[in-house]
């Protein structure tokens, strides 16, 4: 039973490897900066998705993600405060190596405590402007994708 494990073990191990290996020959190195800018609990959690299956398909290892949230999007990071399942998406991708950067000009002007508002949020999470971070990322190379 033992070497039958170990053999069944070694195939999934061989599998999973060379899947990886043809997702790295396909996919290559990637910065991509995902744009979220509405209130919608169920359009955010979507695009959480979306980020997590474009992870599983190229590899952490191999990406460099941002998330900009401006506006009505600061929300994601307010819903994440209050519901255990969005907290625990936005944990998992943290994880991974995915920045969540939050809109100075949307903090300022809708009167948002970043420390009491929103969750795990803090002062290098900050850019002055997200829709300017999305220009200078994207002129950085990242590709601009809003799910």
């Amino acid at each position: 039973m033992t070497r039958v494990m170990t053999l069944l073990f070694t195939a999934v191990f061989l599998l999973t490897a060379g899947t990886a290996a043809i997702a790295n020959e396909r996919y290559g190195k990637q910065k991509v900066v995902y744009h979220i800018n509405y209130d919608n609990q169920k359009q955010q959690i979507g695009a959480m998705r979306n980020i997590q299956n474009h992870i599983n398909a190229v590899g952490a290892e191999n990406m460099e993600i941002a998330i900009v949230m401006h506006g009505n999007g600061v929300s994601l990071l307010k819903y994440a405060k209050e519901d255990a399942d969005v907290e625990s998406k936005v944990v998992s991708l943290k994880s991974q190596n995915v920045k969540f950067q939050v809109c100075n000009n949307t903090l300022v002007g809708r009167k948002i405590d970043y420390k009491t508002d929103l969750f795990d949020v803090y002062e290098e999470d900050i850019v002055p402007s997200g829709v300017a971070e999305l220009s200078r990322l994207q002129s950085m190379g990242y590709t601009y994708i809003k799910p």
